[in-house]
């Protein structure tokens, strides 16, 4: 009957406490008590015997209601600090490369070897050939490959070319195929399974596979009850810089971050306006130092309250090389922060209270939305789902993200994460893609004059808090 209860309030988003469960075991109908609870106390993702509304339960609440008179009782905060960066997800101080040709083969083919993995796992390419061997058959056959090279005919056809270590092949898509309306982008590892022309110059595609997050991912409930936010592209220096929204979310973190268990924070990048960043940047700043950029920051994040750890990456405003995978903030900068900042890199794997949080500050957006026509800036989750689906945050080389060709390619998207989260782009959502929570986390700066030129309007003070327990995602408001 513990199970019964334990999904029943899953499902209404809800997280009991353990003295709640023992209460509802304790009832003649367990499952009825619990419905009739959950219809009483609405809009909360956490219920203790403190929520339950004397009117309508006095009667089986106990005469001592405090915690720790209960046998089984549980602290609420019991797991608070639990937060680390997972080994060999950052790039900080183990960045090997020289930008040497055999650096980019080993990164790429570093690439391959990840995603191929991760596709063989999938049912429907079970048996896949190497190229070169494959385009050789009379049959249908399995091919899993990089995309060297996308075009379009002159006839609207679509022809990609398909590498992997044994050699490549071209894969021809009729324009009246229902796979041309299939976005494929350069670089990326794809599985296609298909038959090869009676000349064997091509291959003829019945599908394309992507690596994917599985189908039966999902995020199950925990016993967490903490919860983290998530506060993207500060711009701290900027003439734009929202301080008056700042300074409201910070007395409410003072009052109620604490009540709520908010106890950690992810700064996915940007956290300053940096200097010469783009055209004119001189002229819409207010500090125009980096190092008293990243001093005022200092001050700003040392009023948000001690119980909260923060976790803290660059961006590409911030200042450490602009290349993905980006390593953490060098001390030169960071040198005046508090204690309970952690510093990342970008991107990097958290481990928080055993949820797995994936946060990338998002510079690749620019060129998903470049390269795939029904992707905007309007829609970054959209582009988010993309990334997931070809399980990369950065496939596309050599358009405006700049990729460093370490030893491995830090961008591959493995593990599967129960929380994904970007920046980058100004804008603010949530979603679920597969059992995966994904998060674009607004920004604290109004519309800049480049924004304006290009009507770009941004979407700012919004803070986005995951509760690690049921996974409730709530936005908090300070505009």
């Amino acid at each position: 009957m513990r199970t019964e209860i334990i999904r029943e309030a899953a499902e209404h988003g809800v997280l009991l406490a353990p003295e709640l469960t023992e209460l509802c075991l304790s009832q003649d109908d367990p499952l009825g008590f619990v419905k009739n609870l959950l219809y009483s106390v609405p809009d909360k993702f956490y219920i203790s015997l403190n929520d339950i509304p004397q009117r309508d339960f006095g009667d089986v609440l106990p005469q001592s209601s405090p915690m720790n008179d209960l046998p089984h009782a549980a602290p609420v905060r019991q797991r608070r600090g639990e937060i680390s960066i997972v080994p060999g997800t950052d790039i900080t101080g183990e960045s090997t490369c020289e930008g040497k040709i055999a650096d980019f083969q080993r990164y790429f083919q570093s690439r391959y070897r990840s995603l191929r993995k991760i596709l063989e796992r999938r049912r429907e390419l079970a048996g896949a050939l190497p190229i070169e061997r494959a385009m050789h058959m009379d049959r249908e056959v399995i091919v899993i490959g990089m995309v060297a090279d996308v075009s379009n005919t002159k006839n609207g056809h679509c022809m990609i070319i398909l590498e992997d270590e044994s050699g490549e092949c071209k894969v021809f898509i009729s324009k009246d195929s229902p796979l041309i309306t299939q976005a494929v982008v350069l670089d990326e590892v794809i599985g296609v399974v298909g038959k090869p022309t009676q000349r064997k110059e091509m291959l003829i595609p019945q599908r394309i596979v992507y690596p994917d997050i599985p189908m039966e991912n999902r995020m199950k409930p925990s016993d967490s009850c903490s919860q983290i936010g998530f506060l993207s592209d500060i711009h701290v220096g900027s003439s734009t810089f929202l301080q008056d929204h700042w300074d409201r979310m910070i007395g409410w973190l003072k009052t109620e971050s604490e009540k709520l268990d908010l106890n950690y924070l992810v700064l996915p990048g940007d956290v300053v306006d940096g200097i010469g960043i783009y055209p004119g940047q001189f002229d819409e700043l207010t500090i125009d130092n980096i190092y008293r950029q990243y001093e005022r920051l200092s001050e700003l994040l040392k009023e948000i309250p001690d119980h909260i750890t923060i976790v803290l990456q660059p961006g590409n405003h911030d200042a450490v090389r602009p290349a993905e995978p980006q390593p953490a903030l060098p001390e030169i900068f960071s040198k005046d922060f508090d204690s309970n900042i952690i510093l990342a890199g970008n991107p990097v794997y958290l481990k928080v209270e055993d949820r797995t949080i994936l946060s990338y500050h998002g510079r690749s957006i620019d060129d998903w939305v470049s390269s795939v026509q029904s992707l905007s800036y309007d829609q970054p989750l959209d582009v988010m789902v993309e990334m997931l689906k070809r399980r990369h945050l950065a496939p596309i080389y050599g358009k405006k993200t700049p990729l460093s060709p370490e030893k491995k390619d830090y961008l591959v998207i493995d593990p599967v994460p129960d929380i994904f989260v970007t920046g980058h782009v100004h804008g603010v959502g949530h979603s679920e893609y597969k059992g995966v929570k994904i998060i674009n986390a607004s920004t604290w700066q109004s519309q800049t004059e480049f924004q304006r030129m290009h009507n770009f309007n941004p979407q700012p003070a919004i803070m986005p808090m995951v509760h690690l327990g049921t996974g409730k995602v709530t936005m908090m408001d300070f505009n």
